[in-house]
């Protein structure tokens, strides 16, 4: 069930070759997947900045909350319109403007003189945010063959979880060599702004999505560009494919949400991509990304300790996530989310046992929570992570697909903002164990919902999956093949 290979649509296409095109590629989606590691980066520096912040700015338990979850907030709307504007300007120009953005959000932050301008930045950071998390993703996407689409795509995963370590570890370092100065936090804020010039620069010199380029009527500037990414004969035969399905469904370009509404295949699609988001962040990654040194210091470690503790999760959330690029296109993308669900859950459970286990007090008991943490953050950044992204930049057909991934990440950007809002008072009010088993009652939610919901898109073309989605039989062959083992 795993591991066999799907039957490909596409395969009358000319085979994959390397070449200058293949290096191309390659620097494509370095300078792209940048957004990722600015997306990691901004959402874990407040791990380690939270607390000398709290001092100088005079915040309370309801500011520090207000602070933490304003770019998640800020992240809702970023990832609505990123989707409907890179739908209407180009992927290119879109991730460009968002690099100015992480620029803009990252000087009010790092000179903010008090709460409300933080707010103001975090607010606009998390719009950047926002807006990359949708249009990256579907960037690499359109730009990666099939064949190869899974693990291109994913990369982006692996820079997120590459920008959250490397907060930690610049959090670590600047915390216990110069934590005692006033406004540490400041510099911790302010290292983002190195990868946001590169990102901006970067893009300048990349081109657009050819997909895009066609579904805007412009095949000779999309075959070009199609070209310097792979092989000449391959290119061709591309968009000619992609030309065919631009033009079967041109009288259904950028569809309004109540036209995806009220069709019911449409709808469906829309709804497992918006249940795969927020259950992503319903499995509690990011309680540990945000309130990593929290939950360590309730653990048992001083708060020190604590800070240089928090990077074996986030180094190991990296090393997850080289693992799973390398899985992606050998492991079905349902079968990796059944894997990820279940192992999530059964180590929400043992978290929650352990901290009754082995009680306040207990010196083992820091140190088993740290391991079972670890294992955790591996769990899902192996089996989850990039698996979501990917899958949520498969699913949607072209004509919604900015819209789909714009509303899925919307919901998913909400849930990760309640979520970093309300915990620190769910954990001050029934502790560690409450809190993680509760999550793991989330997480065999989420079990249950991709077994019965979750299509399967490895090893087909964008266009073999929308043509599957919007006739519904996408869902119809999988219940086949379960009728037929």
């Amino acid at each position: 069930m795993s591991a066999t290979p799907q039957p490909t649509e596409g395969v009358g296409l000319p085979a994959l070759t390397k070449g200058p095109h293949t290096r191309r590629l390659t620097v494509v989606a370095f300078v792209a997947t940048i957004g990722g590691l600015l997306f990691g980066y901004d959402t874990g520096v407040i791990n380690g900045a939270l607390r000398p912040m709290t001092v100088e700015l005079g915040l309370t338990p309801l500011t520090e909350g207000v602070v933490t979850s304003s770019l998640l907030f800020g992240a809702a709307v970023g990832a609505v319109f990123g989707g409907r504007l890179s739908d209407a300007w180009g992927r290119k120009p879109s991730i460009v403007a968002l690099a100015l953005g992480f620029l803009l959000g990252t000087a009010l932050c790092v000179f903010a003189p008090n709460f409300a301008v933080m707010v103001v930045g975090r607010v606009i950071l998390g719009i950047a945010v926002g807006g990359a998390s949708t249009v990256v993703p579907v960037y690499l996407a359109e730009l990666a063959p099939f064949e190869i689409r899974g693990s291109l795509s994913g990369r982006n995963e692996v820079m997120i979880a590459l920008g959250a370590f490397l907060a930690f570890v610049v959090n670590a370092i600047i915390g216990n060599v110069w934590g005692h100065l006033d406004g540490v936090w400041r510099i911790m804020l302010a290292v983002c702004a190195i990868p946001a010039i590169a990102l901006f620069f970067g893009m300048l010199r990349m081109p657009e999505s050819p997909r895009w380029l066609v579904s805007k009527g412009r095949e000779e500037e999309a075959l070009v560009i199609m070209k310097t990414v792979r092989s000449g004969e391959r290119a061709e035969a591309e968009i000619a494919e992609v030309a065919t399905r631009a033009r079967e469904a041109s009288t259904q370009k950028r569809l309004r949400l109540g036209e995806v509404l009220r069709n019911k295949w449409l709808l469906r699609i829309l709804l497992v991509g918006t249940g795969v988001a927020v259950f992503q962040q319903l499995t509690g990654i990011n309680t540990i990304v945000y309130y990593g040194q929290t939950v360590l210091v309730e653990a048992g470690f001083d708060e020190s300790a604590a800070l240089i503790a928090n990077v074996v999760p986030g180094a190991i959330g990296v090393i997850g996530s080289v693992i799973a690029i390398y899985n992606m296109e050998r492991i079905n993308r349902r079968t990796t989310f059944i894997l990820g669900y279940t192992l999530t859950t059964v180590c929400h459970v043992l978290i929650g046992m352990a901290s009754v286990m082995f009680p306040v007090g207990d010196p083992l008991r820091p140190y088993v929570i740290l391991v079972l943490v670890v294992a955790f953050v591996g769990s899902m950044q192996t089996f989850l992570n990039v698996a979501t992204w990917v899958i949520l930049s498969e699913i949607f057909p072209l004509h919604m697909r900015g819209l789909g991934i714009g509303i899925s990440v919307f919901f998913m950007w909400i849930a990760n903002a309640l979520l970093g809002l309300f915990f620190p008072s769910v954990v001050d009010m029934v502790g560690i164990t409450g809190s993680f088993l509760m999550l793991g009652a989330l997480n065999l939610l989420a079990l249950i919902f991709v077994v019965k919901c979750l299509p399967e898109t490895r090893g087909r073309t964008l266009e073999a999956i929308e043509e599957d989605v919007t006739t519904g039989a996408i869902y119809t062959q999988r219940g086949e093949k379960r009728r037929a083992r």
